[in-house]
């Protein structure tokens, strides 16, 4: 079988025990194998990283805070001293563009969030401690004590890798260990990443087995995996049917998975907005689909657009924007497959093909940009079917008679990532932006206007999240510390202990100007122990 790249299990980086076979990164520009051959690890290699991590919990839910933030923080600076060389394998393995997606966005992203999740482990933030003098009780966000599991995504290298992105950093920051399962299409840079995390464990003496690496495994494993209770958590990044066959096992086993899934992220063009400023909506569309090749959870994949002359000049300008692009370049030979399919389901569902719908010609996972239309009465009566997402640089347009139109597609939305509303800077669509948005706003997790919903900002008020099916819980995000962190936190709660034996953040006297919420007032003043009340 040959030599085979290691494994970072039990605090160091050795051969793979149990492989079971073998893969190669590929240059999707060309469809070529690159780099060296990296392990499928068999199921030994799963029990000892899942063992190591189980040993590991007590003590990293022990480490103090800052030795947290020192991790996180050091982390993001040896990120950033190797931009060079990440940027150079991720580019390779992706072929997501060097100079202005990898190099001047995510790596950065990626490192101001590692610095976000340290902010929030020194402030406690995520702790929410919350605190009853009257009935003597306590109670704040804690470690699981086990370890959480996290699935890398083909789509973002850097900022959702398995041992990079903020799935990682937020199980981090809540003291837990993280055995991150690496996406096949960038196994080089998750090996770059994980060694400059193991670097800095050492550096920050945090216990080793706090951070490992498995590169793929069999998925009848993964379920096996997904199943074994002794995981306090799950995070995945990816496809419905992958997501939701975890879940079924997760659920049955208790563990909660966390699983963003799929996403069409309906764009509402209001008459106004497109009256006032078409043809700059079209461009704008069209550079938001195509944006790292349409491989986007939140890329704009259902365009609702009125059948006005406006709206006509807008698809006609749209048709030109897709038909005259050069193909894009897909991460995979099975994410341009999955598309196909999908651009296929959607033309027997109904939708008329008005630009692209094949791939490009010569080596490599080339796509063309593709944009399909179908009028009202096809998707009101095809709805569930024309709502398949379309993973890559296509999109399908829905004409629309009227508001009331626009509101009777709305209700027929499942649950999204992101719905997005273009209105008329002189007010005239607010009467029927608020009468779309109403029934559009339960539908999806973060609701926005008059911007594409591409951009996803690294914020404590951010939602990358939304109802079922787009993620498998509607109360929780993907991207914003704190929030993102208590995914992987327990609420513990203390009835009657004393002072000295309670949590630091949960003593009378405050450690830090933490925000507490005491006897229904939040405050960071200390507790006054003869009264109860804050000074």
């Amino acid at each position: 079988m040959g030599v085979t790249e290691p494994v970072l299990i039990a605090g160091q980086w050795q051969a793979a025990r149990d492989v079971c076979g073998s893969f190669r990164a590929e240059d999707p520009s060309h469809g070529e194998p690159i780099g060296p051959a990296f392990p499928v690890c068999g199921g030994a290699d799963i029990e000892a990283a899942v063992a190591a991590a189980c040993e590991a919990a007590a003590a990293l839910a022990a480490a103090a805070p800052e030795r947290i933030a020192a991790f996180l923080d050091t982390y993001a600076t040896l990120i950033d001293k190797d931009a060079e060389t990440l940027v150079a394998l991720a580019h390779a393995e992706t072929a997501l563009a060097a100079p202005t997606r990898l190099a001047g966005n995510e790596l950065p992203r990626t490192s101001d969030q590692l610095r976000q999740a340290a902010k929030a482990a020194r402030r406690f933030s995520w702790t929410q401690p919350v605190i009853d003098t009257t009935k003597g009780l306590r109670a704040h966000y804690a470690p699981l004590g086990k370890p959480v599991l996290v699935f890398g995504p083909n789509n973002f290298p850097f900022a959702f890798n398995a041992v990079s992105g903020s799935d990682f950093a937020s199980a981090i920051v809540a003291r837990n260990p993280v055995i991150a399962k690496a996406h096949p299409s960038h196994p080089a840079t998750s090996k770059r990443l994980a060694e400059l995390a193991h670097e800095a464990l050492h550096a920050c003496g945090l216990p080793l087995a706090s951070v490992q690496l498995l590169y793929h495994f069999d998925n009848a494993l993964g379920l096996q995996l997904a199943g074994d209770a002794r995981l306090g958590a799950i995070a995945f990044t990816g496809s419905r049917s992958g997501g939701m066959a975890l879940k079924a096992v997760a659920d049955r086993a208790g563990v909660p998975i966390y699983a963003e899934m799929s996403s069409v992220n309906p764009v509402f063009l209001l008459p106004g907005a497109l009256a006032e400023r078409g043809a700059a909506l079209a461009q704008e569309f069209f550079s938001s689909c195509t944006m790292g090749s349409g491989q986007f959870c939140t890329n704009p994949g259902i365009v609702i657009v009125p059948m006005t002359p406006a709206g006509d000049a807008f698809v006609a300008a749209a048709v030109e924007h897709f038909a005259t692009a050069a193909p894009n370049v897909l991460f995979a030979g099975n994410v341009r497959d999955r598309l196909e399919q999908a651009i296929r389901a959607l033309r027997d569902a109904g939708a008329e093909l008005r630009a692209g719908g094949a791939p490009g010609d010569g080596p490599g996972h080339h796509y063309a940009p593709t944009l399909l239309s179908v009028d009202e009465a096809i998707f009101l009566a095809h709805a569930d079917a024309l709502q398949g997402e379309a993973f890559g640089p296509a999109s399908l347009l829905v004409r629309a008679s009227g508001v009331e139109t626009m509101v009777a597609i709305a209700g027929c939305f499942e649950g999204n990532l992101t719905g997005t509303l273009y209105r008329a800077a002189d007010g005239s669509d607010d009467d029927a932006w608020r009468q779309v948005a109403a029934v559009l706003r339960p539908r999806v997790g973060r609701l926005s206007c008059n911007k594409m919903p591409t951009g996803v900002a690294v914020s404590p008020a951010m939602n990358h999240g939304g109802p079922y099916p787009s993620t498998s819980h509607a109360g929780f995000t993907a991207v914003g510390m704190p929030a993102a962190i208590r995914r992987f936190a327990a609420l513990h709660c203390y009835d009657g202990v004393p002072d000295d034996l309670l949590p630091v953040e949960l003593r009378d006297r405050n450690p830090g100007a933490i925000p507490r919420l005491v006897d229904g007032q939040w405050t960071c003043a200390n507790i006054m122990p003869s009264t109860g009340a804050t000074p």
